[in-house]
């Protein structure tokens, strides 16, 4: 079993690397540390931020500092065990292709699928969310069907719509609010992951999981604005 790394950013940071891929163990590992520490957290601990295989704790430096941290995550992580994906398990409702995604058909003719398996194949999935980031609520998404991974696009676009359901690579991902992205459009949700003025702003969290629920363009004006009035749009559902 690989030992965990532990690496200094700057004099208030910390991050505990438990490996170097996209993985459910190791992700488990993070998402169990997190738990421990948020269920006892030490003195001076201000925040911490799950990702894919890592996880970073924000300090306060007049409290405790880089030394005192690490014996104690020393001791944390002897043993410690994957925590399996706790969340909820959301389902998102997704207009596929057309002017709500713009590169289906690009994407399936690249793998030689009509439209529709496409859709089949990327709507079958359930997505585990392994971290939140890059910006406010954006869902890294892991559990894409290999058959459709996708390298980026060579030209990113400066524009993507909130919303947008997208690939890139092995990843998925789904879009809080308009922003730059290299990767590829499959559809879109009218779901709000993040809203500022709602409690809470962020609907998913890491550990959550995602099923895409493909529907008719006919329904996106009226999810729309029950989204924008705050009504739920997508759905906690049983795993």
């Amino acid at each position: 079993m690989q030992t965990p790394r532990f690496l200094p950013c700057g004099d208030s940071a910390l991050t505990v690397e438990f490996g170097s891929a996209i993985d459910p163990g190791l992700n488990g590992k993070v998402l169990a540390l997190d738990s421990l520490l948020r269920a006892n957290p030490p003195a001076g601990l201000i925040e911490t931020v799950p990702t894919y295989r890592s996880l970073t704790l924000q300090f306060d430096p007049t409290t405790t500092d880089y030394d005192a941290l690490i014996r104690l995550l020393e001791e944390a992580t002897v043993g410690l065990q994957p925590q399996a994906a706790m969340g909820t398990r959301w389902r998102v409702p997704v207009v596929y292709g057309g002017e709500y995604g713009v590169d289906l058909d690009d994407v399936a003719e690249r793998h030689g699928l009509a439209p529709s398996r496409l859709i089949e194949l990327h709507s079958a999935a359930v997505y585990r969310i392994y971290m939140i980031g890059f910006i406010p609520g954006f869902a890294y998404l892991g559990g894409l069907d290999p058959r459709i991974a996708t390298s980026r696009r060579t030209q990113p676009r400066l524009k993507v719509p909130c919303g947008s359901i997208m690939i890139g690579g092995e990843q998925a991902g789904i879009v809080p609010m308009e922003m730059p992205s290299g990767w590829h459009l499959l559809g879109r949700t009218p779901v709000l992951s993040y809203a500022p003025g709602r409690d809470p702003a962020f609907l998913f969290a890491a550990g959550d999981e995602i099923v895409f629920d493909p529907i008719d363009a006919s329904r996106w004006n009226d999810l729309e604005r029950a989204a924008l009035a705050g009504e739920p749009v997508a759905e906690p559902v049983q795993a």
